[in-house]
């Protein structure tokens, strides 16, 4: 894994101001070190500059970045952020089509692929990216990003220049580029966040490059094309052939993603999704004659704290023991203090430079800085819940009734602490249901769905676009900043296709959540864990961490140059401070209640100041 930036502007010669522009490069690879601390490199060409800082996952003596490749005259340079699963069956085509390699890095398999075949080559790649690719011969530069938006890549314009980035940071170290926050991204804030609408980056003038998009800059225009999205179909396998079919893609999605030339580890919680994914790498290893290493997460002395409840009926540990011994893995178990999670809030900040999920982002920023300790790449169960209908919503009536986002249903909470002056201005309703409803609109649809199952298809399309994409950009960032590579199996197009057709009682056999995917993992897990009821990533229950975070926030508010007091009614917060906060019903997903939503402002604060932004 890496970083990527550059910019590109056909009315330019950078080359004529080398040392200026070589300058600028080097910023932005610096802003974007921790995405690759291994090496880094830029190009520069009269119309564009790229720069890239690499994380040594494959190919560790020859792959460096950005890389060139000549012939008949023709230039191509490409920087990427990514790996590609199938380079090995790709390779071996280009090769027969007359292509020859001089590294054995996927990055090469990209180039190649393309000057012998354009960019629609992109559709032959299996994996995870954000590439941007110059073609001297056109003088045009190509920005992709994968299917599902694993991988960010941002960008902007400034003065004819295209300027573009892995993260939002790295466009601010171009000149001129500056954090400037208007009603949209109040509205991206305070009403939909921690998420955030696809192909928007929340600071004014800011865009993000779609999923399954391609972006081509040429002289004086801008083409934007779709080469994948997800479709319905008619589903006509039998239950019998759908289980065969998942289990098979499930297994092959996890064996392509072990690709490694450093060992790999796996995130180990207990639960069915992430114990297929250990299941079938220790399996995979073995073969081999290794031990796979695994890790679990959970805070300091939460036995003491917890209490179960419908969001998370029982807590991780005894399960994990159980996993670990039936698989026989090198198992890590790690913990955070409320200290830790507290510092890290602002770090998290830092990797994805907006405010994100509280302390569910905090904690896992930490987990990883402890995981890379042992290993620089790692599989996680990620995404398992959006494409095969796990969450609480996919089962509530009251999903089915409310014309919202399922995880966010009502925009109260999210005013709770706000200045009425804020509300009156913001329309924080009607912002959100505009989003809500531009992606119902887009949802792919088939004329013979009943009434229920079109609601259905709704909910997952819903799901995939929102709550999976800010799940993604957690797992990305809290990884990357921290120099780890996590990928996500589950989140393989082909298996997001298919499941995405199979309709809910086949997906929920007599009710079941997950069902189908429980049946794929028969004889590979404990019955135990098999069907184990769904308990989300753990937070913290300690009553002394919100005190904490009370205490912070107090002295947030008695500092008159803090940026949120403008934003926030000082009376409600400190009502809101005297009274118990309530952890059985979140304002975001399953996880985010009464601490996470002090946390949340904490970090707004922290990100406002830190990021100098100005408010318009």
């Amino acid at each position: 894994m890496c970083g990527i930036a550059g910019f590109y502007n056909p009315n330019a010669n950078f080359t004529m101001e080398k040392d200026k522009w070589q300058h600028i490069l080097d910023d932005m690879n610096r802003t974007q070190k921790r995405r690759g601390p291994d090496d880094e490199g830029t190009y520069l060409s009269p119309l564009c500059g790229l720069a890239h800082v690499r994380l040594e996952i494959i190919d560790l003596i020859t792959g460096q970045q950005p890389m060139v490749r000549k012939m008949e005259g023709r230039e191509c340079a490409i920087v990427f952020n990514g790996e590609i699963y199938n380079m090995k069956e790709r390779k071996a085509e280009l090769l027969k089509e007359g292509a020859t390699f001089h590294t054995t890095s996927d990055t090469e398999v990209i180039l190649a692929g393309y000057m012998l075949h354009g960019k629609d080559y992109i559709k032959k790649l299996n994996g995870i990216f954000a590439i941007a690719l110059w073609d001297s011969a056109s003088g045009q530069i190509h920005l992709f990003r994968d299917r599902l938006g694993v991988k960010p890549l941002f960008y902007t314009m400034i003065d004819h220049t295209l300027v573009f980035a892995s993260e939002i940071k790295g466009l601010f170290a171009y000149p001129g580029v500056r954090p400037v926050l208007d009603h949209d991204g109040l509205c991206e804030i305070f009403a939909l966040g921690p998420a955030k609408t696809y192909g928007k980056g929340v600071f004014k003038n800011i865009k993000e490059v779609l999923p399954g998009y391609c972006l081509t800059f040429r002289q004086g225009s801008c083409t934007i094309e779709a080469y994948w999205k997800l479709e319905s179909h008619p589903h006509e396998d039998s239950m019998e052939k759908t289980i065969e079919k998942t289990a098979w893609l499930v297994e092959d999605a996890i064996k392509k993603q072990m690709l490694s030339d450093i060992p790999i580890s796996t995130f180990l919680s207990g639960g069915l999704d992430s114990s297929l994914v250990t299941a079938i790498c220790a399996k995979e290893l073995k073969k081999q004659g290794k031990v796979l290493n695994t890790f679990s997460f959970d805070f300091q002395d939460n036995q003491k704290y917890f209490h179960s409840n419908s969001f998370q009926p029982s807590q991780d540990r005894p399960y994990v023991e159980q996993m670990v011994a039936f698989v026989k893995t090198n198992h890590h178990f790690l913990e955070c203090n409320n200290q830790e999670q507290l510092e890290c809030l602002y770090k998290a900040v830092d990797a994805r430079d907006l405010p994100c999920m509280a302390d569910v982002e905090s904690s896992m920023l930490y987990f990883c800085s402890k995981v890379t300790k042992y290993n620089k790449v790692t599989l996680t169960g990620e995404c398992a819940d959006e494409i095969f209908g796990g969450y609480p919503w996919f089962h509530d009536p009251n999903a089915f009734q409310t014309d919202a986002f399922p995880w966010s249903k009502s925009m109260e909470p999210r005013k709770t602490l706000l200045s009425d002056d804020v509300i009156n201005s913001l329309h924080m309703e009607e912002y959100a249901h505009a989003a809500y409803e531009k992606t119902i609109q887009e949802t792919p649809l088939l004329p013979e769905d009943t009434p229920e199952e079109k609601r259905r298809r709704e909910i997952a399309y819903l799901n995939l676009r929102w709550f999976m994409a800010t799940l993604l950009d957690r797992m990305d960032r809290t990884s990357m900043y921290n120099g780890l590579e996590a990928r996500v199996p589950l989140a393989d197009h082909r298996i997001v296709e298919y499941v995405f057709n199979i309709p809910w009682h086949m997906k929920c056999p007599n009710g079941i959540v997950k069902g189908l995917l429980r049946h794929t993992g028969k004889g590979m897990l404990p019955e135990d864990i098999l069907w184990r009821r769904k308990s989300p990533y753990p937070k913290t229950y300690d009553p002394n961490y919100e005190n904490l975070l009370g205490n912070q926030l107090k002295e947030v508010l008695a500092d008159p140059l803090a940026p949120i007091r403008t934003l926030l009614d000082e009376k409600k917060v400190h009502t809101f401070l005297n009274s118990p906060s309530d952890y059985g019903k979140p304002w975001y997903g399953q996880l985010m209640a009464g601490p996470q939503m002090l946390a949340y402002l904490l970090q707004v604060n922290y990100w406002l100041e830190k990021y100098k932004i100005q408010i318009i």
